[in-house]
C-alpha cells in the first residue's frame, strides 16, 4: 500500500494505491490489475474500487486491498470535522 496508516476528517478524501512488488514479477501485470478494495466498516471510512476512501463518521476502520492472495492494509483514523 502507498502508506501503512491514514489520519483524516469527517468528510475528508484520501486515494490509496496498492502494487505489486517488485514492479518486473511475472505476475506484477495481473497482480496489479486485479486489486479490489475493501473496508472492515462502512459506517466509519468507505473505499471506491480505485482506493479512495471517504471518513464518513468518527472511529477507526482497516482499508483492505486484495489480490488473489495478497493483502495489504491501511489503518484509517477519522476524527472529528474541525
Amino acid at each position: 500500500m502507498s502508506q501503512a496508516t491514514a489520519s483524516m476528517k469527517v468528510g475528508d478524501t484520501k486515494k490509496v494505491t496498492a502494487k505489486a512488488t517488485p514492479d518486473d514479477a511475472d505476475d506484477a501485470t495481473a497482480v496489479n490489475g486485479a486489486i479490489t478494495y475493501a473496508s472492515s466498516d462502512d459506517t466509519i471510512a468507505t473505499v471506491a474500487a480505485d482506493g479512495t476512501i471517504t471518513a464518513v463518521a468518527e472511529g477507526t476502520a482497516n482499508i483492505t486491498a486484495t489480490s488473489g492472495d495478497f493483502t495489504a492494509t491501511v489503518k484509517v483514523t477519522v476524527a472529528a470535522a474541525s
